[in-house]
């Protein structure tokens, strides 16, 4: 199970690359929303390492919140926000998407190296968990500075909030599962907020920047 956890986190990290490489929202969305189905899988299958009677409620719970959160809930709404905005692609980011790619691909690099350097209190299901972390973190934080669209920086802060619950992965079964629910709901409630600041600024302005 470990080969198919390490797919799934460099999966994850594609996905990622990806959002930064395109400049269609739809695309950004359903990028998002990939890493939204990984992340529903990735806890089961980190459990099932240590074998399928380890398997608990409290890490089905966590899939099941995750996968209707951040694959189904969170897409839809952005998705209603690019047909509302009637904006389908970013067309003057910050910088081109040959230079975020070229800092994207280093970012991935940096993050390797800093996971090198961790040294972890507690073993982990897989080797890229950390690295997957890391660079999703990173990815997110260059997609909100680099972009103008105000959809494409919420789908940043997601790609960056993934990485924190990958990161968060590491200590599934030594945190009650209300408090995992309870951030899945949070990140939910942050992007209804932003959806309807969106449709605000779609009303007031010609743009959505």
């Amino acid at each position: 199970m470990s080969s198919i956890a390490d797919f799934l986190l460099a999966a994850l990290i594609v996905a990622g690359l990806y959002v930064v490489a395109t400049s269609r929202l739809g695309a950004c969305v359903r990028a998002s929303a990939v890493q939204g189905v990984i992340l529903g899988a990735l806890p089961v299958v980190l459990e099932s390492t240590h074998g399928w009677h380890a398997l608990s409620a409290h890490v089905v719970l966590l899939a099941l919140g995750a996968f209707s959160i951040k694959a189904v809930a969170i897409p839809r709404l952005l998705l209603r926000s690019i047909r509302e905005a009637g904006v389908r692609r970013e067309v003057e980011p910050m910088t081109s998407l040959h230079v975020s790619i070229l800092g994207a691909t280093a970012l991935v690099g940096i993050a390797f190296w800093l996971a090198s350097t961790m040294a972890l209190p507690f073993p982990v299901g897989s080797r890229l968990l950390v690295p997957a972390a890391i660079a999703n973190v990173l990815l997110g934080f260059l997609v909100v500075v680099v972009r103008r669209q105000a959809i494409t920086q919420v789908v940043g802060y997601l790609v960056l909030e993934n990485g924190v619950f990958v990161f968060g992965l590491g200590l599934a079964g030594q945190q009650p599962i209300v408090v995992e629910l309870s951030l899945l709901l949070d990140v939910l409630v942050g992007v209804f907020v932003m959806d309807i600041a969106i449709h605000h600024i779609s009303q007031t302005f010609d743009h959505i920047d």
